[in-house]
């Protein structure tokens, strides 16, 4: 069923006919209908072990068994800490099957963090990995609510003979206590004789929390809905010009927390019968590894990605023409990247070209893409079908003309329901037009052409894009300057060839204190246990006094350009 003129979907996009249908679905239901049509497909691969959508149906139908006999019911929040792994995917389509909502969150996150993540949630529930126990075990005296913890073991999902070796191996070794916490398998299996009520989500539920900065830099929870993922995968997959990805593989090595990796690396795929080739952690060499073995037609990814592809030793020569559709997302890709990567591609037999996407986690991620064959220097591509653009002059909803810079504002059917908890933000940052549609304005600075071709400058709120993380200074230095021997500190990204930006601070001690190598190493290791790893800085520079604007704010521009300058 197409979508009708419903109250939610008129008030949130407008009236304009939909150019797709949309079917008023959950994401459960979508991926259910794959499983009817493609029984037999690959649903997703991991460490070479194969599972049908026929047999991910039936694992999701259990893990949501025992999700309800464990007591999780339709509206609890649980939270997934996890790694791209079976359990991962398996945990996140079972709570939309009952009617709960994942709460996505980053498994290098700091303890704090993780408490915080909890405690703003009022999740019920935490499932993790093994080798994270000890870090959330340790938070529990800080949680406001009483929160099961669940664990995965990588092993319980390796294929014979990995299963066995792996809990030996240096990296496979993660031993628990007796006690504190429920296996995933113990779970599961718990709930084999619980009957399930029937399925009754409704398209424009919330389906997850995915986090961010929002307009001010302070963490905001982004509340999107069955239809905000399911109309990114039928956008997605209509606007790469494959017609139908049945069939096909996705390296999904884009972390499931992740924006960019759950909306297209997953639920893209799984609602078009593709294949998730799933990546727990990366590395060059695995990367290239699963790339040779795998052979994935698709890979969606950061430039640091593809920047790790010119790296890859065992690539020398390697045959690549299995890949149909190479997808760049999450930060700006260089045009002398994109030509670099062409160019690799090119010499190893592969016709295609890297094309670049953008969006923001408010609307799941992507909502522009470069077309097949047809790009224009320096563009982001153009919006994808039923997603409409428009520049205004910044702090306005005034439409500027094309060709003139403003702030990039996007409409559509996968523009979230807004931040949870959090009124003033979401009215900031969804606001109503003079068109009677609503608009989500994203902070980031850039034109439109009179083709439709956009084009990102810069984003208007301060944020560091380090390998595809958004990292938000002010949340870094609040942590920095509540140490002890810090008066004051500034927190920039740096330009980096590898990560595109890497995290700096520039720290004046407390008057006394003496800026030494001690107090550096003192520094790093009181962030180490409250920032989370991708977050953390690269350097600490002591300075005496920071430079200041007229207003007496710290001029961080001054320093971004100082640091830039020095290199």
């Amino acid at each position: 069923m197409g979508l009708s003129s419903s109250a939610p979907w008129t008030a949130f996009y407008g009236s304009t006919p939909a150019t797709l249908d949309y079917p008023h679905k959950t994401m459960y239901e979508m991926v259910a209908d794959t499983a009817g049509r493609y029984p037999k497909n690959n649903a997703y691969i991991f460490m070479g072990k194969e599972t049908s959508y026929e047999a991910f149906l039936q694992r999701i139908e259990a893990a949501a068994r025992g999700l309800y006999h464990m007591g999780i019911r339709k509206g609890d929040k649980v939270t997934i800490c996890m790694a791209n792994t079976p359990q991962a995917l398996d945990c996140f389509y079972a709570l939309n099957r009952i009617g709960a909502i994942p709460n996505m969150i980053h498994p290098l996150s700091a303890a704090k963090e993780i408490a915080f993540y909890l405690n703003f949630s009022k999740s019920r529930a935490i499932l993790t990995l093994d080798q994270f126990y000890d870090k959330v075990a340790g938070i529990l005296p800080e949680l406001e609510n009483p929160t099961q913890i669940l664990i995965a073991r990588v092993a319980d999902e390796l294929p014979f003979p990995l299963n066995v070796i792996y809990p030996h191996t240096k990296g496979g070794r993660h031993p628990l206590p007796k006690s504190g916490y429920t296996l995933w398998y113990d779970m599961v299996k718990a709930g084999r004789d619980t009957a399930l009520p029937a399925h009754d989500g409704r398209w424009e539920d919330c389906a997850a929390i995915l986090y961010s900065g929002g307009t001010t830099g302070t963490t905001k929870g982004i509340m999107l809905s069955n239809m905000n993922f399911n109309a990114l995968g039928l956008q997605t997959i209509a606007a790469s010009g494959f017609g139908s990805v049945a069939g096909m593989k996705m390296l999904s090595i884009m972390p499931v927390f992740h924006g960019f990796g759950l909306g297209i690396g997953i639920h893209t795929a799984l609602i078009g019968g593709a294949a998730c080739v799933l990546v727990p952690q990366f590395s060059v060499k695995v990367y290239a590894d699963t790339l040779l073995k795998q052979k994935p037609n698709i890979i969606p990814g950061v430039p640091t990605l593809f920047e790790a592809l010119l790296r890859a030793e065992n690539l020398e020569g390697a045959d690549l023409s299995f890949l149909k559709g190479i997808f760049s997302g999450g930060d700006s890709l260089s045009p002398e990247l994109k030509k670099k990567v062409d160019a690799f591609l090119k010499e190893h037999n592969c016709p295609e070209q890297i094309r670049e996407g953008y969006g923001t986690t408010e609307c799941v991620t992507a909502s522009c893409l470069t077309p097949k064959d047809y790009a224009r220097s320096g563009s982001i591509g153009v919006p994808f079908p039923d997603v409409y653009y428009k520049i205004v002059k910044p702090g306005t909803t005034e439409e500027l003309p094309a060709n003139h810079e403003g702030e990039i504002c996007i409409s559509g059917p996968t523009v979230m329901l807004g931040y949870m908890d959090n009124p003033e933000e979401t009215a900031q940052t969804l606001r109503g037009h003079g068109d009677g549609r609503i608009w989500l304005h994203t902070g980031d600075l850039g034109h439109m052409d009179q083709d439709g071709f956009v084009y990102f400058r810069q984003r208007i709120k301060r944020m560091i894009v380090t390998s595809g993380y958004n990292v938000y200074p002010s949340q870094l230095e609040n942590i920095i300057d509540g140490h002890e021997k810090v008066l004051l500190s500034c927190v920039i990204g740096v330009k980096d060839p590898y990560r595109v930006q890497r995290v700096k601070a520039y720290v004046v001690p407390m008057p006394g204190v003496e800026p030494t190598e001690e107090l550096k190493a003192e520094l790093l290791e009181y962030c180490s246990s409250r920032i989370a790893k991708y977050a953390m800085p690269r350097e600490i520079e002591f300075r005496t006094e920071l430079p200041k604007t007229l207003v007496g704010k710290v001029a961080y521009r001054v320093l971004e350009e100082e640091a830039n300058a020095a290199q």
